[in-house]
């Protein structure tokens, strides 16, 4: 995608634009930019990154994106495709159905994820793992380890970022140091839908089906009585 600002101070992206998750109103939309700096002023200072201001066409709110500038020419100033979010949106998930000891765990876990902070993401992953080792009692998390793997085999995860997951969600701190591998925004990010998958089939599925089930129950008609 070429992005790049005119000696018209006016932004040009190529279509079909910039679309992310609205930290506001938590829609996948695009935005529409409504403040970019002038041009004049960066061609003199020559900064190695430029703010920009978008709207989102969702909600309307402001949205704050960094881009790094490539290249300054007498013709256009050209930013770098990739953009780092100011102001991220919450990550999300329905904690409610958790047990009260993990749900506030992995609530900590994605604050950490959605502030960049990943190696806190991943400590506070495994102590959520942890809780539910210690919730689930040793055949969990038997059960937890084989869906892990079926996750992998599923996303078909190479097999260094499928042992990084595994080291993270069952390693342990009297591990030898360092107790856990150090991780990238692209392995937090995996590992994000890893623990949301893991969770989601151990307690919310169940959940739901459970609550499905008696909802079933309470309005099927009575069965009348035969002869």
């Amino acid at each position: 995608m070429t992005i790049y600002i005119t000696p018209q101070d006016e932004l040009h992206v190529e279509h079909p634009g910039i679309a992310l998750r609205c930290p506001h109103c938590q829609t996948q939309t695009h935005v529409t930019a409504v403040a970019t700096p002038k041009f004049d002023d960066l061609a003199r200072r020559k900064p190695k990154h430029v703010g920009i201001v978008f709207r989102c066409d969702a909600c309307g709110e402001p949205i704050f994106l960094k881009f790094i500038a490539k290249n300054h020419t007498a013709l256009r100033i050209e930013l770098a495709p990739n953009y780092t979010e100011i102001e991220r949106a919450r990550e999300t998930f329905p904690l409610s159905y958790l047990p009260e000891e993990s749900a506030e765990l992995f609530r900590e876990a994605l604050g950490c994820y959605s502030a960049r902070c990943y190696n806190a993401f991943g400590a506070m992953s495994r102590r959520t793992a942890q809780s539910l080792f210690r919730e689930l009692g040793e055949r969990g998390k038997l059960q937890l380890f084989d869906a892990l793997q079926e996750i992998g085999a599923l996303a078909e995860l190479d097999e260094d970022t499928f042992s990084v997951l595994r080291a993270v969600v069952f390693g342990s701190d009297g591990d030898p140091w360092p107790h856990q591998p150090k991780l990238s925004a692209e392995r937090a990010g995996i590992l994000l839908e890893v623990m949301r998958e893991l969770l989601y089939q151990t307690f919310v599925r169940k959940a739901r089906l459970l609550q499905a089930m008696t909802f079933r129950r309470y309005v099927a008609p009575p069965t009348e009585a035969v002869g």
